[in-house]
């Protein structure tokens, strides 16, 4: 009735099994480091290369103390040549890096896991109105697979066989905020549940996505104690939620701040279409995420939490019938660090090399 969705390994075993050598560009960020912190931690991939222009020289456990005993590698220069080593790369950069570094890389052979905005949208034109600079690769951007395996599969499997016929591909992650919402809209849009109208997202996120050089707005002194909405009307999410949703047009989309570090909620108002009971609500969603790994609906009126994912590429999601106001209200939480940005990049690189989807993203969140 509804569409679907589709421990520290010892190093001995990763030579024996023909590790696949990564690479991280930017890995002194918030999402980078985390690529870093899977990498380590994955029986499939071995770091050789983690790239940073500030930090050059200086070993990754010095930087963060976290990896003491876990690696002995240094950060590189951007352009270190252990780079050209890897078979894949990660790119945790911000928008426009990416645009002068992922045509090089695709071109020689390498899988591309990209991480920023730069090729996520489909229109180089809308990418130019809401990021303020030109597309410099349309070629590539028109390549990219969408990096949201739970909503564009055949993507990821295009890419996957053109890895294995030895082809250079580029994987274009969504969003932190992109993923919440469109978890937590997908299953009623492409279930027909929605009619016309306006929808509405609110979305919290902690502080960590707003990246790792403090500004007066996540300086600590400003952050605590406050939640604040941002980017009101023209976050540059907009365009990215509404090409993944088919919603052109229809979506008001605000942002907040809250002072916490890590997580993301995201609650989505949608108009209804027709009638529907909360049974019919419950089983749409159970149909559309019953074989993913990593999106479990909540039964009942459970809601999500953003401490029930932390530090996972895990996703929770729940929808509720408004009969009041004959509207859906879904909601989802993600770990934006997690799913919303390292997790989900490893998760793709997973299905574009053809490992376990679910390779080295095995994890239960701290529960207290």
């Amino acid at each position: 009735m509804f569409a679907q969705a589709s421990e520290w390994p010892d190093s001995k075993t990763k030579a024996t099994a023909m590790a696949i050598a990564a690479g991280v560009v930017g890995a002194a960020g918030f999402a980078g480091i985390e690529v870093v912190r899977l990498l380590l931690g994955h029986p499939d991939f071995e770091l050789k290369a983690a790239t940073s222009s500030e930090l050059a020289g200086m070993h990754i456990a010095d930087a963060y103390p976290a990896f003491a005993g876990a690696t002995d590698l240094a950060f590189v220069n951007h352009d270190d040549p252990s780079l050209d080593s890897c078979d894949v790369v990660f790119l945790a950069v911000p928008h426009t890096a990416a645009l002068a570094k992922a045509p090089q890389l695709v071109e020689r052979g390498c899988t591309v896991v990209d991480l920023s905005a730069d090729f996520r949208l489909h229109d180089p034109a809308v990418y130019e109105a809401w990021y303020g600079v030109k597309h410099t690769a349309p070629d590539l951007l028109a390549q990219a697979a969408f990096g949201l395996p739970e909503l564009f599969p055949e993507g990821l499997a295009h890419a996957r066989e053109k890895r294995a016929a030895g082809d250079g591909v580029l994987v274009a992650c969504a969003g932190c905020y992109p993923t919440a919402t469109s978890l937590a809209a997908a299953p009623a849009l492409r279930g027909g549940l929605v009619g016309e109208g306006l929808i509405v997202a609110d979305a919290i996120s902690g502080v960590s996505g707003a990246g790792k050089k403090a500004t007066e707005r996540t300086h600590f002194c400003f952050a605590d104690e406050n939640v604040e909405a941002y980017g009101v009307g023209h976050h540059r999410h907009t365009p990215e939620i509404e090409q993944i949703l088919d919603i052109p047009g229809r979506l008001v989309f605000t942002p907040h701040l809250a002072p916490y570090r890590r997580g993301l909620l995201s609650t989505v108002t949608l108009p209804l279409a027709g009638t529907v009971t909360q049974d019919d609500l419950t089983a749409c969603y159970q149909a559309f995420y019953k074989n993913s790994s990593f999106v479990t609906v909540l039964p009942g009126t459970a809601q999500p939490k953003t401490a029930s994912v932390a530090g996972t590429n895990n996703a929770q999601v729940n929808a509720v019938f408004n009969e009041h106001a004959g509207a859906i209200v879904a909601t989802c939480a993600i770990d934006n660090i997690g799913k919303g940005a390292a997790g989900q990049a490893v998760q793709c690189a997973n299905i574009v090399c053809g490992l376990s989807e679910d390779a080295g993203l095995r994890a239960v969140a701290v529960p207290a």
